[in-house]
């Protein structure tokens, strides 16, 4: 991108589709999977309900959350030798959105040599690149039988409350069965991926046909499985509400069975190749131990600009940044260096020149292909990869209904309503995600209450506190595992989620093993690291500013709450991982206050 003018138009493109997006509203259009609409979000796997007495018990550590983090966290509890703990899982099964993302055509859009954790510990051989999500799910099973975390879980079991009990250092933590169990420590782990939400528009009760939540999928309606066989839409008109990575992955497997399939799209999504291959077993079984950890650190390396010994991965995901680092260095051997920003701006608009090229070729029609286009920087939505998303739109029976940015307007008895017509549907899937940003509290959905009943709503009113992202003063013993807010994060999640459940169970252990009451970390250690963070944040309000509205800029409103991308720590999770592991040699005795038992409270020694 040489031509000032060229560069001139495709910013004002770019405003101008963005500002078809932006409403008042923000996050609040969209509707919580709750009350009226809760039964969008009941478990639609469970086909036998467990039945069991309550339980009353005394534990060391609670576990809340089986997903990948409650999984790693537990795992790494067992290898601490911190055996007694309880994992409490709403799902009937370990998994998290493995668990709970079972719809056609379902995968990860991560390398799963990077993606799947503990490969080398459980024996797991992905047989692709970019694994099913069935294959995932086998694994979170294959963890959990492994590190022998099912004889510890309470499955299909919600907590409802978890308060702090001044009296006895305990957290109490009830559920929806009557259990009471008080814990030493808690650690929580809701993933981003877990509270399920709607469009706000008026009519989705009134539909007389099928709908649902592509998260709570039903077969029983559609026949078939995961791996496709949707049989039973032989007769149906299906309209796909969202053009994100669910639609993306549901669109190209259900086309082949149904009668027709009606894609409606607020925005268009990135959508480049996904070049999957089957995993080749010479090479898997050639890798010398230590290799995942080795390849994670440089996957992450790469995607965040940290010193390397090369791109060992060499995907969708990496190539972006490769090509940011070479003119990144490029510009800064020029005679006359340009801004770093407008540097990456010129990728960024010659890589996005390359998708909407790649969507001309695919897509035979010409209007449909100009309005699968996105007209956006690259990071502004996760980019998404497939190799028969867009072709699904060359068949007869795949119809794209473009909103303009305005997205569905309502739902009738018979269908649906987009600029003013009504499309006449016999089933209706919402692909319309997760509330990413939303609090542990808020995604598990249980009354939370630290020293003197303190809310995080409450500790929180008037700026973020925490240290690392995962420890808070006036939550003592508490641990958050996946946040984002003051954390870490990266595109493959299930990494920081390691490092984070790593961070939290080195603490757990010493508090087990020294006979340590409470711990809790200092206000002052909160305004350190939140110093920290000031330091090291990467002002992205431009960037958030210009993008078009997405969850990863609160639908546009960047600056009305923490966003997924906003608050976490500048420096990067190999940066956050190292300053963490530090702070654990020798940070501890500085910032946190410790109640040794059965003695006075007292700051001591935290060897």
């Amino acid at each position: 991108m040489s031509n000032p003018q060229d560069a001139a138009a495709l910013r004002a493109k770019y405003l101008a589709e963005r500002d078809k997006r932006l409403r008042p509203d923000a996050d609040a259009q969209f509707l919580e999977a709750a009350g009226d609409y809760s039964d969008f979000a009941r478990d639609p796997y469970i086909t036998e309900p467990l039945t069991r007495a309550p339980v009353t018990e005394e534990r060391d550590v609670a576990v809340i959350g089986g997903g990948f983090g409650g999984l790693l966290t537990a795992a790494k509890l067992r290898d601490a030798g911190v055996n007694d703990f309880r994992i409490i899982e709403q799902g009937g099964d370990f998994g998290g959105t493995w668990y709970w993302n079972r719809y056609p055509g379902v995968r990860c859009d991560i390398e799963a040599y990077v993606y799947m954790p503990l490969l080398e510990e459980i024996g797991t051989v992905p047989s692709e690149r970019y694994a099913t999500g069935a294959e995932i799910f086998a694994h979170c099973q294959a963890i959990g039988r492994h590190y022998r975390l099912y004889e510890n879980a309470l499955l299909q079991t919600t907590v409802s409350k978890i308060v702090w009990s001044e009296a006895e250092a305990r957290w109490v933590i009830e559920t929806d069965r009557g259990d009471r169990i008080r814990a030493r420590h808690v650690a929580v782990s809701q993933g981003p991926l877990a509270k399920v939400k709607l469009p706000g528009v008026p009519g989705i009760k009134s539909f007389k046909g099928k709908v649902f939540h592509s998260s709570r999928w039903d077969y029983d309606y559609t026949g078939g499985g995961a791996s496709g066989g949707q049989q039973k839409l032989a007769d149906k008109r299906v309209a796909v509400i969202g053009t994100g990575a669910t639609a993306v992955q549901i669109t190209p497997s259900i086309a082949p069975f149904a009668q027709h399939v009606y894609v409606v799209q607020r925005t268009p999504s990135v959508v480049g190749p996904r070049n999957n291959t089957r995993t080749d077993s010479d090479w898997f079984q050639q890798q010398g131990a230590g290799w995942q950890a080795e390849r994670m650190n440089n996957f992450l390396s790469v995607i965040t600009a940290q010193p390397n010994g090369g791109d060992v991965v060499k995907d969708c995901w990496t190539d972006f940044f490769v090509r940011v680092g070479a003119a990144m260095k490029a510009n800064a051997q020029s005679d006359a260096p340009a801004a770093p920003p407008a540097v990456m701006q010129r990728v960024d608009y010659a890589k996005m020149g390359e998708v909407r090229d790649h969507v001309a070729s695919v897509v035979a029609d010409a209007n449909t292909a100009e309005a699968l286009k996105p007209w956006y920087n690259y990071l502004c939505k996760r980019p998404l990869f497939s190799d028969d998303f867009l072709q699904a739109f060359n068949r007869d029976n795949v119809s794209l209904i473009d909103t303009d940015g305005k997205g569905l307007e309502a739902i009738t008895e018979t269908g649906i309503v987009v600029n003013g017509q009504e499309t006449a549907v016999d089933c209706i899937i919402f692909a319309t995600g997760f509330d990413v940003g939303a609090t542990p509290e808020k995604v598990g959905g249980y009354d939370l209450r630290g020293r003197e009943g303190l809310t995080l709503e409450a500790k929180w009113a008037r700026g973020y506190r925490t240290v690392h992202g995962v420890l808070l003063n006036g939550f003592p013993n508490f641990f958050i595992i996946g946040g984002h807010i003051q954390g870490t994060k990266a595109f493959n999640f299930t990494h920081t989620l390691a490092m984070q459940a790593e961070h939290a169970v080195d603490l757990i252990a010493r508090c087990v093993n020294e006979n340590i009451e409470a711990f809790e970390v200092t206000p002052e250690a909160e305004l350190r690291w939140l110093a920290e963070i000031e330091a090291k944040q990467l002002d992205q309000s431009k960037f958030n500013e210009d993008c078009t509205p997405g969850f990863l800029n609160n639908e546009g409103n960047f600056r009305g709450k923490a966003t997924f991308i906003g608050v976490t720590y500048g420096g990067g999770p190999l940066a956050w991982e190292r300053l963490a592991r530090a702070w654990r040699a020798d940070g501890v005795e500085r910032d946190v206050a410790i109640t040794y038992a059965r003695t006075p409270q007292r700051v001591g020694q935290f060897s």
